[in-house]
């Protein structure tokens, strides 16, 4: 944990204070474009000399502020709808006070937009230049931002000021039009929706998570969101409408008698009849529309509501599809060799045979092992063998006190093997050029004079693998067994780079000529 701040630590050192949070962090997403520690800590670098207030797209700064500014774009999502339907002006000076610092930050938020560093997918480091930078803002997201951001908030706040001082009632009633507008008016701060979807996706690349995992939990988080958005915001429709109209006597505002509920009471039958609605359950507590306003606000409820179904539906599909490949890989394979066997006409024990060698084998997850021991480093497949199997060779007498080079070689050179339970897997007298290490399982060494088990760590054939001779025993599976196993010719291809090895097995071979080592 120490290492992965180094690069952090010398851009502090290097800068004061406050600039350090401006500056790329190390984690999975920033490794994963510039490659390496030391590549992250030249993009430090490279900020710091540029002399220019940016702010970086993998910086701690960044990450707090898309959290922040999600939070508060979400609140301003939900509560403005319930704002401008249900409170009738009289919002209260704690909500008037959020409306104010809101439109504050998102102009804020459009100002800081010129200094926010960029990465592009096939970027392989973020653009910090300020021209560019403002160019590609005001090419992208600078309209809808300037639209969203416009400060109703102000104009609220300075007419309901205005008005509580007017006495003369012409003056108040052309006030309440004005106020009446200005509602209307700040629905356009509804747009702040695509800050909403844009955060969500900055998300992911500044996350310092498991990146499939962070992908999926967000991809998830958002859909939910946006459907509570729209069936709030269809609730909200529901009661906003009939108010413009000055609740006729045919709505349903007033068939319900809740021109002088609570706040919750209207939003509740809001939402009620949304939901109703958009599920094409009914068109909520009454019967059909009354009038042609109400007509189309159930049309466009039950009209949002199927493209609600839809991309509901086409996310769970995504989702599902990309799940757990590796399971759905296997289930394919086994698909496959079951027509396979059938098209075969093999016995039905023998394809029961089979598919439980693939489910020892398997696990229920395809995967090739040798492309990925191809793909790896050799530095790495070389830990995971080690880890593997370093201490079945370790307990043969023949290997023990060999040099890490030799042992490592070896390692390269082993194969993994599967086993079922009542398996053969060598025969007395049969000529053999393997010997096998069991990793996992329980095994039957027979001969004419004598039985003996093996087990977890133990090993038999080293004979037939220094001579190529015949098998000793008979060697049958007791239990599934999973094993490595070591070729002549492989054993071979080790020693030519060793030959004071190979001299010492061979005065070894030369000196038992029949013994099982055991």
């Amino acid at each position: 944990m120490e290492k992965l701040k180094g690069p952090r630590e010398g851009c502090n050192k290097a800068t004061c204070g406050w600039r350090a949070l401006l500056l790329p962090q190390l984690n999975r997403q920033s490794l994963y474009v510039y490659g390496s520690e030391v590549a992250v800590e030249q993009e430090c670098v490279r900020q710091l000399e540029s002399g220019v207030f940016v702010i970086h797209p993998f910086s701690p700064m960044r990450s707090y502020y898309i959290m922040c500014m999600m939070a508060i774009t979400f609140l301003n999502l939900i509560g403005i709808p319930m704002e401008i339907a249900f409170l009738d002006g009289s919002s209260g000076l704690v909500w008037e006070s959020f409306n104010v610092f809101s439109d504050t930050l998102f102009l804020m938020d459009v100002v800081l937009n010129f200094r926010m560093g960029i990465i592009t997918e096939d970027a392989e480091e973020a653009i910090l230049d300020i021209k560019q930078i403002r160019v590609n803002y005001l090419r992208t997201w600078f309209i809808p931002d300037i639209i969203a951001a416009f400060p109703i908030g102000y104009i609220l706040l300075f007419a309901d000021l205005h008005y509580q001082n007017e006495d003369s009632p012409s003056k108040t009633n052309k006030m309440m039009r004005i106020l009446m507008f200005v509602r209307i008016l700040s629905l356009i701060r509804l747009a702040r929706v695509s800050r909403l979807v844009r955060f969500f996706n900055e998300v992911e690349k500044v996350s310092n998570a498991n990146l499939e995992v962070v992908r999926l939990f967000f991809r998830i988080l958002s859909l939910f969101m946006m459907i509570f958005l729209l069936c709030h915001w269809n609730g909200c429709i529901q009661y906003f409408v009939p108010m413009l109209e000055e609740f006729p006597a045919d709505c349903w505002v007033r068939k319900e008698n809740l021109m002088n509920s609570t706040v919750i009471a209207k939003y509740s039958w809001g939402v009620f009849r949304a939901l109703s609605q958009m599920i094409a359950l009914s068109y909520g507590s009454m019967d059909a529309p009354t009038n042609y306003v109400e007509m189309w606000i159930v049309m466009v409820s039950m009209v949002s509501g199927c493209m609600m179904y839809t991309v509901l539906v086409a996310n769970a599909t995504a989702m599902i599809a990309n799940l757990d490949p590796a399971a759905k890989e296997y289930k394919s394979k086994m698909s496959r060799l079951e027509h396979y066997m059938t098209f075969m006409k093999l016995p039905p024990e023998l394809q029961l045979r089979i598919s439980n060698y693939y489910q020892a084998r398997y696990g229920g997850k395809w995967f090739d092992e040798k492309d990925v021991m191809e793909t790896v480093s050799s530095s790495l497949k070389e830990q995971i063998l080690m880890v593997m199997c370093s201490r079945l060779l370790r307990k043969v007498p023949m290997f023990q006190n060999r040099e890490e080079n030799f042992i490592n070689s070896m390692l390269l050179k082993l194969e993994y093997e599967v086993f079922q339970e009542g398996d053969v897997i060598v025969r007395q007298h049969v000529p053999g050029d393997r010997m096998f290490f069991i990793d996992h399982g329980q095994v039957l060494l027979e001969t004419d004079s004598y039985e003996r088990e093996l087990c977890d760590g133990d090993y038999f054939g080293e004979t037939c693998v220094l001579t190529k001779g015949k098998h000793l025993a008979t060697v049958r599976a007791l239990t599934d067994c999973q094993c490595f196993s070591l070729s002549w010719n492989n054993l071979q291809d080790v020693l030519g780079s060793f030959p004071e090895i190979r001299k010492d097995l061979e005065k070894s071979v030369l000196l038992n000529p029949d013994a099982e080592l055991l």
